[in-house]
């Protein structure tokens, strides 16, 4: 043929088939999906010093190793209240005419998954603190620290934001420890990263690969008819903050060893303080309502208090389900009425 003894004709003919090719295999179906795909009713936009922060956050390479996608496999559940779908992402638009990162789902987790962050922990005093040095959370972190995301400061101002730093891990020397814009806007950021709720006739994916159950689980030194896991619900949700040992952190973190809130008589107090959060003394950081948040029932309260009250040297006497839900009835009721 004389196509193949005629190199312009050839390159012409190739050319023309790769862009027929890619306009129909690429082109075509990407914009169809654009489309179709809407953002879910409940997804709200990121602000304008969360999007700054998404920069900050590609820029510091954070996407190398902490993914944002829930796979449909159980052991993802942790990460999401559902598995991740099209419409978590139809919303993210590209950041500026040079950038086209704007969706990060990654593709490893050397770090954990980062899609419903903003849920699981949501105090910005953590965020905080872990973006200054990771080990003063996570003592077997293997995340960079960002000491340049702060500054010292010896007199702060009343807008500056000073971050609790527990001794031994800043130079007092220098002042105490001042988040920086940078900071502030990649903390908002990882904040506003929340699974939206599907609509209330539609049906989440169900998680393939499902583990399984258990009659009873070792929620504390005792059995639990919870049929839950309290320490695997502690680690999950308050170790990082509260530390494996309940020791907590000097000057960040309340300890959960001998607290007398753990071990007092008013239940109503600690489990007000699991779903609603608790402002404890100036030199700790706020708790958020964590139970709240992540729609904690009164079986997964029930597990969280009775593993706190019963480890780490802690003795007190085991909780119902009956109780605990009483009590989240009493606390739903009164903040009703507010």
């Amino acid at each position: 043929m004389e196509i193949f003894n005629n190199h312009k004709k050839l390159y012409l003919v190739a050319s023309v088939l790769f862009v027929v090719l890619t306009l129909f295999v690429a082109i075509l179906p990407a914009l169809d999906n654009q489309s179709r795909i809407q953002p879910l009713p409940d997804a709200e936009p990121l602000s304008e010093a969360a999007m700054r922060g998404k920069k900050v956050f590609i820029a510091n390479g954070c996407v190398a190793c902490h993914s944002q996608q829930v796979r449909n496999v159980e052991m993802d559940r942790k990460w999401g209240s559902r598995p991740s779908m099209s419409a978590d992402y139809a919303g993210n638009k590209r950041m500026d005419l040079w950038t086209n990162t704007a969706t990060l789902m990654g593709t490893e987790r050397t770090g954990p998954d980062l899609t419903d962050i903003g849920t699981r922990q949501p105090s910005i005093d953590w965020h905080l603190v872990h973006l200054f040095n990771p080990r003063i959370v996570v003592k077997e972190s293997v995340m960079p620290a960002y000491p340049f995301l702060f500054q010292y400061k010896h007199n702060p101002s009343d807008t500056d934001v000073v971050v609790s730093v527990p001794e031994g891990f800043a130079n007092s020397a220098k002042g105490q420890v001042i988040a920086t814009e940078k900071a502030l806007d990649l903390v908002a950021y990882l904040r506003e990263l929340k699974q939206a709720k599907l609509p209330e006739a539609t049906v989440a994916p169900e998680f393939l690969y499902p583990l399984k159950d258990k009659a009873t689980t070792q929620s504390t030194q005792g059995e639990s008819d919870t049929g839950i896991d309290g320490k695997n619900l502690y680690a999950t949700n308050c170790a990082s903050c509260h530390q494996m040992n309940g020791e907590g952190l000097a000057g960040a973190f309340p300890p959960l060893k001998n607290s007398p809130v753990v071990l007092d008589d008013n239940l109503q107090l600690f489990v007000d303080i699991i779903m609603n959060g608790y402002d404890a003394r100036g030199e700790y950081g706020v708790m958020p309502a964590v139970g709240s948040n992540l729609n904690w029932t009164a079986k997964e309260v029930t597990a969280i208090v009775n593993y706190e009250r019963n480890n780490w040297g802690n003795q007190a006497p085991l909780v119902s389900v009956e109780q605990v839900k009483e009590i989240m009835d009493y606390i739903n009721e009164m903040k009703a009425k507010q």
